[in-house]
C-alpha cells in the first residue's frame, strides 16, 4: 500500500557530499517511521539510519555517525539522507524503508522498501 522511490545517487569523490531522497506515496506519511539501508557489492544489506514519524528522533549506524543526517519533510512526503565526508567504503546501493509504526526507531523489520539508488565514492 506504500510505494517508495529513491533518487539522488551518483558518483562522487572521497570527501564529497550527496543528498538522497525517498518519495513516498499515500496520505499517512507522517504515521510511518522510516529508515535507510545500503548493500555494497559482495556484502549483506546493512542498516544506515532510522527516523520516527515526526522526524524528532533518529538513530545511526556507528559507521556513519557524525557524517550522515537523516531527515524528513512530511508536507512533501519525502525522506532524506544527507551524506557528508563520503568514503570509498560508503559505495553501495542505498534503499529507503517504511513501517506503519510511528513512534519507533527500527534497525530492521520494515514493511515496505524502495528499489534503491546507486552511490559510488571514488578515492
Amino acid at each position: 500500500q506504500v510505494q517508495l522511490v529513491e533518487s539522488g545517487g551518483g558518483l562522487v569523490q572521497a570527501g564529497g557530499s550527496l543528498r538522497l531522497s525517498c518519495a513516498a506515496s499515500g496520505r499517512t506519511f507522517s504515521s510511518y517511521a522510516m529508515g535507510w539501508f545500503r548493500q555494497a557489492p559482495g556484502k549483506e544489506r546493512e542498516f544506515v539510519a532510522a527516523i520516527v514519524g515526526s522526524g524528532r528522533r533518529s538513530d545511526y549506524a556507528d559507521s556513519v555517525k557524525g557524517r550522515f543526517t537523516i531527515s524528513r519533510d512530511n508536507s512533501k512526503n519525502t525522506l532524506y539522507l544527507q551524506m557528508n565526508t563520503l568514503k570509498p567504503e560508503d559505495t553501495a546501493v542505498y534503499y529507503c524503508a517504511a513501517t506503519s509504526r510511528r513512534d519507533i526507531l527500527l534497525r530492521g523489520g520494515y514493511d515496505y522498501w524502495g528499489q534503491g539508488t546507486q552511490v559510488t565514492v571514488s578515492s
